[in-house]
């Protein structure tokens, strides 16, 4: 198969993605290439069109290896087996990230200009490159966009090698590839055109193609922006998302090791903001506090900074009238409980996704909000811990199983399933608040 253009390209990959027109869709072009591609892509299906910037954190003196990537609003993610392999330490990783950050930010502004990212969360994300040749930099924008509250992540590239879409499969919900070449050798054998795209050129096809989609101007939402959250001495940073007519809001308490840029949480959070809910996802640690196992399982500590994100909410125009619930996972599920139990809580319902509720059991029997502990059918120890907590909760509760799921909720479907679960239960009890209220 052979291309004229890019153009062309654009196109021809838009005509395979026609069930996509009418949704909430962003296509981001991978710069520079693949812009011009993805500028078909998004004209066609009459969608919102951005770039995805994203740079490789390559092992030193073995570049093509990737330790990981970064991408804007410092949004990070690691290959721990590779980096386990090579052997680089923490310091020189920092040092990676710190000199890949600057060029992120630097190309960013670059082709933007004065425009703002577009949100990805909750949406349809159209990753598009003129072409796959390691696959590399696009397995990076997938594992980007899903960390930045992408809902589903679809790769659309009009070339790459034979058996390199398949395998991109693990880290984009579907892949559409116009011709997977069993004689790959460079993306430009397959265009007759492949001159390189001038900076310029990106940002002229980004201030013509964006925003693009009537439907996303249709319900905005009142408020989609990176926050400081005041608690105590420190701030920590978070996402606050308010879609048009919230019926509540969610605060967000991750587990040991994360952070507000969970992909898991934030894939739950774009589920609630589809269903009318408001989310706050913010990091309990700083990044100081982070790599140190007594602030890690400070359950106390968590939970007060918990609490005083309930306090700042109130100070926000677009959230201070809302009820509150509270989503933990893991460690954070303890905070969560353990904040929900103190006298004269705001906390109208709690959600545990894979929590340890044990971490709070002196606290549990002065919860007074409604109580979910949603637990995968395979999460044996976890399973026991709730079970055993659940004895010692004197609110309204329920423990419901996700057959098949493990700690992590990573099997396909378990995880959209514990969002459904969350959803309806914040739903009714956060409603009920709310009648109360007024």
């Amino acid at each position: 198969m052979l291309f004229a253009d890019r153009s062309e390209a654009g196109r021809r990959l838009a005509d395979k993605l026609t069930d996509l027109r009418g949704q909430d869709v962003v296509v981001v072009g991978l710069p520079r290439g693949g812009v011009p591609v993805a500028a078909e892509v998004a004209k066609s299906l009459g969608a919102d069109l951005d770039v995805i910037v994203v740079r490789k954190l390559g092992v030193p003196h073995q570049p093509e290896l990737a330790l990981g990537a970064v991408g804007e609003n410092g949004v990070m993610v690691f290959n721990r087996n590779v980096i386990e392999r090579s052997g680089v330490g923490e310091q020189q990783i920092a040092e990676i990230a710190t000199r890949e950050r600057a060029e992120v930010q630097r190309r960013a502004r670059l082709f933007r200009g004065r425009q703002a990212r577009l949100p990805l969360g909750g949406r349809t994300v159209v990753i598009v490159d003129d072409g796959i040749a390691t696959g590399a930099t696009a397995r990076a924008a997938c594992q980007i966009a899903r960390a930045q509250g992408a809902g589903r992540v679809v790769l659309a590239v009009p070339v790459a090698p034979e058996g390199t879409p398949a395998s991109m499969r693990e880290d984009a919900d579907e892949v559409v590839c116009l011709h997977a070449s069993p004689d790959f050798f460079a993306v430009g054998q397959f265009y007759r055109d492949f001159h390189q795209v001038p900076d310029e050129a990106v940002s002229a096809l980004l201030r013509a193609g964006s925003p693009a989609a009537p439907h996303a101007a249709a319900a905005p939402a009142a408020v989609n922006a990176d926050v400081l959250v005041h608690t105590g001495l420190v701030q920590l940073g978070g996402r606050l998302t308010v879609p048009a007519g919230p019926r509540g809001i969610v605060v967000f308490a991750h587990g040991s090791g994360s952070s507000r840029h969970s992909p898991r949480n934030r894939h739950v959070a774009a589920v609630l903001n589809r269903a009318g809910l408001a989310t706050l996802l913010f990091d309990l640690l700083t990044a100081e506090e982070e790599g140190q196992r007594e602030y890690v399982f400070d359950v106390a500590l968590l939970a007060r900074r918990l609490t005083d994100a309930t306090t700042w909410l109130h100070g926000q125009p677009a959230a201070r009238e809302l009820p509150i619930g509270l989503f933990g996972a893991s460690t954070g599920a303890a905070a969560a409980l353990w904040a929900a139990a103190d006298p004269g809580s705001p906390v109208a319902a709690v959600v545990s996704r894979g929590g340890r509720p044990d971490l709070a059991a002196d606290r549990l029997p002065a919860v007074r909000a409604p109580t979910l502990l949603i637990v995968g059918g395979r999460d044996d120890l976890v399973l026991r811990l709730n079970r055993q907590a659940q004895a010692l909760l004197r609110c309204p509760n329920r423990l419901a199983l996700v057959p098949g799921a493990t700690h992590l909720f990573e099997e396909p479907g378990t995880l959209d399933e514990a969002a459904r679960l969350a959803v309806d239960w914040f739903a009714d009890h956060l409603a009920g608040a709310a009648r109360q209220a007024g």
